[in-house]
Parts: structure tokens; sequence; C-alpha cells
């Protein structure tokens, strides 16, 4: 497979994997119209990506499973069973991923309203939509790794609150400051709570037998400081997530 590189203005002619030869046809180019809606009988060709799982992605045209472990560097990835390109990263800015109705990926400008296949079995000359423009992606926001499943999934790290996983709905600390940090806190406020239960508790156990009303005040402040201290313990043992980079 060749590597991923920008072409020049005529950069929608190539497709981002060089196909093998095949026969030369004299068939006229085909003119297709495409919708980015894909409506009822309209070929929907624009690839939207979809950020990988783990070490595998599907195959866009025949879903067979396709190993990118040692290929996340590329933008794209070449389907060992149909021979055939399937986008893993985004495409670069002003560039969008188009797929001809024969399964050749090609980029082009995210302004192309044209661009013809470059397959000589095929050359179809493909008519795009005008592309809806694509939402900004928020600051601070980035890819994590789960801590308990190990799948991937976007976590704004500019949030003060710990990330629930999406696939394993399980909670955990985006870096070890936040979950320290809380560690912390709650150990301060249980040892605050202790020694305020211990003050009151040696300051009025003269009078406890004439005012019963103090043991609420003993219980309350020791089981504030026994909470206080769970939740510290919670906060300092929780899994650390790892977050990948941004977005």
């Amino acid at each position: 497979m060749m590597p991923f590189s920008e072409q020049e203005d005529d950069s929608e002619n190539q497709p981002l994997i060089k196909a093998e030869p095949r026969a030369a046809s004299t068939r006229d180019p085909i003119p297709v119209s495409v919708s980015v809606e894909g409506g009822a009988g309209l070929e929907r060709t624009l690839e939207w990506v979809s950020l990988p799982s783990g070490s595998v992605v599907t195959c866009r045209v025949c879903q067979a499973t396709v190993d990118i472990s040692d290929k996340q560097d590329q933008h794209v990835v070449k389907c060992s069973a149909c021979n055939e390109a399937t986008p893993i990263r985004n495409p670069p800015p002003g560039k969008k991923y188009v797929r001809c109705p024969c399964n050749c990926l090609l980029i082009c400008r995210s302004s192309s309203q044209r661009i013809a296949c470059p397959r000589i079995a095929c050359k179809r000359i493909i008519n795009l939509a005008p592309s809806p423009s694509l939402p900004s992606v928020p600051m601070g926001m980035a890819r994590v790794t789960c801590a308990h499943c190990s799948d991937s999934f976007l976590f704004n790290t500019l949030n003060n609150s710990l990330a629930r996983c999406p696939h394993c709905r399980k909670l955990s600390s985006v870096g070890g400051d936040f979950s320290r940090s809380r560690g912390i806190i709650h150990l301060v406020l249980a040892f605050l709570f202790l020694a305020v239960g211990i003050g009151v508790t040696l300051g009025t156990y003269a009078v406890v037998e004439r005012k019963g009303g103090l043991f609420v005040v003993y219980i309350g402040a020791f089981a504030v400081a026994l909470f206080f201290f769970v939740r510290s313990i919670y906060y300092f043992t929780m899994k650390i997530s790892r977050v990948e980079g941004p977005m």
C-alpha cells in the first residue's frame, strides 16, 4: 500500500491506494448523482470517519476485520480481503473522502462538486451535493482509553468530573491528578470531623448524662468522619484512564 500524501488540484482524480491494472474499457463516462442525505434510490458515497476502537477496524466495503495495530499513523488502510481502502483518520483540512460506486476511495477538496474516478474500468463522473458543515470540536476534547475495558471514547478534559465509559458504564479518573486531589480533600475533611468529634466528646463528657442530645452530636461527627475517610479510599484506589491525545 502506498503512503498517504496530499495531491495538488488533481488530487480528486487520484485513489488513496493504487489499484491493480485492469482491462481497459471503451465505454463513455457515466454521470452519477450523489446526495449526502442518502435518500431512497441514491448512493451515499461521502465517507465519514468514526474513530477505531482498539487496534482493529471494519472494512467499509466487505465488512472484514482489518488489523491497524502498526498502521495508526496512516490515514487509510487497505483491506486484505477485498483490496479496497478504508479511512481510519479524518481527512486533512479542506479535504473529504468520497467512495465511488466501484468502491474506489478518493480524496478531494471539501468544495468539490464534481470528480472523476481514475480507475480505467470505471471512469465515472461523480456529482457531489454540497457537504454539510461539520460541527467544531469543543476545546479540551480528547480521546481516552478506558482503564476498565480498554476501549476508546471522547471526553472533555477541561471538565472537573469523573469520566464514565460509554461502553462498560464504569467510572474512572482521566489522569491521576483528579482522583489524587479529591482523595486528599476527603482525607483532610475526615480528620477534621474526627478532631471535632473527639474535642466535643472530651469537652462535654461530664454533662452528657444531663444532656442526652449530645449523643447525636457525637454520632454525627464520627459518622461524617467515617464517610469522608471511605470516600478518600475510593478516590485513592480509583483506576486511571489514559489520554491518547487531543482531537
